[in-house]
């Protein structure tokens, strides 16, 4: 499993051929629009979380060019659907075996809605098990206890959190969320693209460190593979 960083919550994951793209903000994200073009990116599924622009913004451009199914709550995906796309639609707790894993929807607590405002469902996040490999990704959320559940179920090796603060998990909540989902490796998201969410990296590093687990910050377009 390959994972790209694109800022944000962007990412590209590679599982057996199979390309996943995952809440892409690129061309309207002043860190990442100078460095990634979307006309480049391969997608077989589009993974939305929510519907705030900073997660939406070219799943449709993308998903024109690729034929991506778009993989989202059950608003998002009607959404998308009654304009033409390839979608499958999930809500919480529910799970699907596509090509690449098995994929469950699980909570979030944030909002979700349109860039003009309409309803965007429920907000969500991914727990995603490869043939190999099993990630959470969390979106934007809170800290919550229902983070608690996921260990109950699966063995994560990578959990994805938002630690920018602000609009979601700071630095402190998401070591206490790795804690919970009962994964020591984690993966920064959702930091530094505005100036609510900018943060330190050393110290958020130090921090996770100080707590035994390791915080990763990856440069847009950074790869890891698991």
């Amino acid at each position: 499993m390959k994972i790209t960083f694109y800022g944000q919550n962007s990412l590209a994951i590679e599982v057996s051929g199979t390309h996943i793209l995952v809440d892409p903000f690129i061309s309207g994200n002043p860190l990442a629009k100078d460095k990634v073009n979307i006309e480049d990116l391969k997608a077989d599924y589009i993974l939305l979380t929510h519907a705030h622009q900073d997660h939406i913004l070219d799943a449709e451009a993308i998903a024109k060019r690729t034929d991506a199914m778009i993989v989202s709550n059950y608003e998002i995906a009607t959404h998308y659907e009654n304009k033409g796309f390839n979608v499958h639609p999930m809500n919480h707790g529910g799970s699907w075996d596509f090509e690449f894993g098995k994929v469950k929807y699980v909570n979030a607590i944030h909002t979700s809605s349109f860039p003009d405002g309409s309803y965007g469902g429920q907000p969500g996040g991914f727990v995603i098990e490869g043939e190999h490999k099993n990630i959470y990704i969390a979106g934007d959320t809170a800290l919550t206890l229902d983070m608690k559940l996921i260990p109950m179920r699966v063995s994560l090796d990578l959990a994805i959190l938002p630690i920018g603060d602000n609009f979601t998990m700071g630095v402190e909540d998401a070591i206490i969320a790795s804690d919970f989902v009962k994964c020591d490796k984690v993966l920064g998201v959702h930091y530094d693209t505005f100036g609510y969410i900018e943060i330190d990296h050393e110290e958020a590093k130090r921090k996770f460190y100080d707590a035994g687990k390791d915080l990763m910050l990856l440069a847009i377009g950074e790869s890891i593979e698991l």
